[in-house]
């Protein structure tokens, strides 16, 4: 040993691991056949370069504010946080309880290993490890690195080559590493139990605080948990084993100087008080108090899964949201989700076979700022339970949403030329041009023939009347006039996409110029998408993609681009603004530019709204759905209610509730804003 003490430090180490390393494997029997030079042999031919991947890490998805989170992914409940934001006293804590020396050594202990040595050979087994916390470190390192079975066995089995490896790559590690930065990795990286992984996630999970708040006694708790997660686990019925543990590290603390001895009376007499929480994973288990949030982080997940700056494909992405570690500040606004979900929950209650929503989509940037329905967002069973994406963004169906659609056959016709004041003769039923095909179910011999749903509706009528009073057969020579399969581009350049195989079938161009039922909202649709189509008239023609999301920052604190607005022009500022003029109309605020007759579909919905507001009322045949989309200049919001388990149901008298629920939603979303006004339509759009 005198002639080993002479040798350099790291040359030292390894001679003495060399030797050591093998005695804590084997019992002392085997150990003849193994001697200094063959061991030290085997760590001069270890790797001496640590390779380590980026641990798993938990992505968090906040409200708008950037503060109330909304719920967390995660595959491992971990998130890496600075040393400084480590309270002193946990940080002296664990290197109380894992390596008293770690300021001290070089990577390996000697004197550590010496111990475990003499231990090992009284035991006759391994009852010691002697590993250093650098040591520790580096196995965590490799163990999150491996990718391949014989990479994991490799990095876990109990053998000498293991433990050689570990002490090479703790040598070299602190050659050019700070005691510090391993000090934080570890903290980083260490299992404390109950599904948290790292510091970060140990301290809100045992104690709903951060790491930088806890206490020496909490220090110590925590510290405590490592070396056996289960034994020592402060939450079991039996807080004894997880008491002692803690005391010895607090005694450890002061025998180091880290603490006072009064400090450490003090600590030891605390009970164990614990505030245990269990961190939300995933849209399911968002907080009670915001469970009417669960669609829209819906909405979020299914997006998130398209986005191809997270990867290949859906796999590879969802991967990312739950191994990244992004910072996810999503679009959804309190107050307006707050309106949304009361004004759907005074219109229709959780229980019924009915599902009622409101989705709110702000114009000129795409931002989904509400997301509400009158079913609870959940996996238990239950009547007002479900996941299903009633409101959109996943791969439903939709809902037919009647004369909603009318929009697209209007901004279609204007776009070509045709004036507001455009003008037809509108009979109770009326002979199209149109030959008998799916959803055409009028007939008059061998053409499709639309019918208004009252007499009142009959006689001349202009865009301004036709579209306040929601006349069918007005719009069916409008659509007549511009051909349907323009009224079908106009609805894809508003972000429409087609869910049915009939839908896709009728909406190819060879098909779409007889689709003339279109107009009358044949196709099936979600409210996000027809919110989002009537934010980009609210938006003068500029369309921008839907999006959950104001920013996404990654782990690095860089932010990433995916989420920003993605927009475009796809009509003029015009063909907009005109449009917007008749969709006054339909709302009793009246138009701008014309008259829009003695009555309309929802006249008091600007009432209700309190500030200009424009629209369009929709319902199917029988009643089986009925919606309402209306918008200010700030705001788009669509409702809809329709039965999503029986499309034959009827909605019966609730009709109206839809644009109740949207004006009420609007007025409470916009509570406290400024009052903006439309702009007026250009002279070349309101007549010839």
């Amino acid at each position: 040993m005198a002639r080993i003490r002479r040798l350099g430090p790291a040359v030292r180490i390894g001679l003495i691991a060399g030797v050591l390393v093998a005695a804590l494997a084997f019992p002392l029997a085997a150990l003849a056949g193994i001697g200094i030079v063959d061991t030290g042999r085997g760590l001069n031919g270890i790797p001496t370069e640590l390779t380590v991947s980026p641990p798993a890490q938990t992505s968090y998805v906040y409200a708008a504010d950037g503060r109330t989170l909304l719920t967390a992914f995660y595959e491992e409940n971990r998130h890496d946080v600075p040393l400084d934001a480590v309270a002193q006293d946990m940080q002296h804590a664990i290197i109380a309880a894992e390596d008293a020396r770690f300021y001290q050594h070089h990577g390996v202990d000697a004197r550590g290993v010496a111990r475990a040595f003499v231990a090992n050979q009284k035991s006759g087994g391994v009852s010691q490890g002697g590993s250093t916390l650098t040591m520790q470190y580096v196995r965590l390192a490799l163990q999150n690195s491996a990718r391949t079975p014989a990479e994991i066995t490799a990095a876990t089995q109990q053998t000498a080559p293991r433990k050689a490896r570990e002490m090479r790559l703790a040598i070299e590690l602190e050659k050019h590493t700070s005691k510090a930065e391993i000090l934080s990795r570890y903290l980083n990286a260490a299992y404390f139990g109950h599904r948290a992984y790292g510091i970060y996630a140990a301290s809100q999970v045992f104690f709903s605080k951060p790491p930088s708040d806890l206490t020496i006694a909490e220090s110590a708790t925590l510290a405590g948990l490592v070396k056996a997660p289960t034994d020592f686990d402060p939450a079991s019925q039996d807080q004894g084993p997880a008491r002692d543990r803690r005391n010895y590290i607090i005694d450890k603390m002061a025998e180091l100087k880290y603490i006072s001895p009064a400090q450490a009376d003090q600590a030891k007499r605390e009970p164990i008080r614990l505030r245990l929480s269990s961190p939300p994973n995933d849209c399911v288990s968002i907080p009670g108090g915001l469970r009417d949030y669960g669609y829209f982080c819906d909405i979020f997940r299914n997006w998130w899964l398209r986005q191809p700056a997270f990867g290949k494909n859906s796999l590879e992405r969802e991967e990312q949201l739950r191994r990244g570690g992004y910072r996810v500040v999503t679009s959804i606004d309190a107050k307006a989700q707050a309106a949304a979900t009361a004004a759907v929950q005074r219109q229709q209650a959780s229980d019924s076979n009915l599902a009622m929503g409101v989705v709110v989509v702000e114009p000129g940037t795409g931002r989904i700022r509400a997301a509400a329905l009158n079913r609870v967002y959940s996996l238990e069973p239950g009547r007002a339970n479900t996941v299903n994406p009633l409101l959109g963004g996943g791969d439903i169906p939709g809902y037919q949403a009647g004369s909603t659609f009318k929009m697209f056959t209007m901004l279609a016709a204007l776009e070509h030329g045709m004036p507001l004041s455009t003008s037809y003769n509108s009979p109770m039923q009326y002979r199209s041009k149109y030959r008998i095909g799916w959803g055409q179910y009028n007939t008059c011999g061998s053409y499709w023939c639309p019918k208004n749903a009252s007499k009142e509706m009959t006689g001349d009528r202009n865009m301004w009347s036709g579209f306040g009073e929601s006349v069918n057969t007005y719009f069916v020579q409008l659509e007549e006039k511009v051909g349907a399969d323009n009224a079908v581009k106009m609805a894809e350049r508003l972000g429409l996409r087609w869910r049915t195989d009939v839908d896709s079938r009728l909406a190819e161009p060879r098909h779409a110029k007889n689709w003339g039922s279109f107009t009358l909202g044949v196709s099936s649709t979600t409210p996000l998408e027809m919110a989002n189509a009537y934010a980009a008239v609210a938006a003068d023609g500029r369309y921008c993609a839907a999006t959950p999301v104001v920013s996404i920052t990654g782990p690095d604190g860089r932010p990433v681009s995916a989420g920003q607005p993605q927009c475009q022009q796809v009509v003029s500022s015009g063909v907009a603004r005109a449009a917007t003029d008749a969709a006054r109309c339909v709302t009793g605020y009246g138009a701008a530019a014309g008259g829009c007759g003695s009555w309309s579909t929802g006249t008091g919905i600007y009432r209700a709204v309190g500030r200009p507001v424009a629209g369009k009322t929709g319902t199917t045949d029988n009643d089986r759905s009925a919606w309402f989309v209306g918008y200010t200049p700030d705001l788009a919001a669509a409702g809809f209610i329709a039965d999503p388990d029986n499309p034959n149901s009827t909605v019966g008298g609730a009709t109206e509730a839809p644009g109740v629920a949207v004006a009420e939603t609007l007025r409470g979303a916009s509570a406290g804003t400024p009052a903006h006004d439309f702009k007026p339509p250009p002279g070349r759009l309101v007549s010839r």
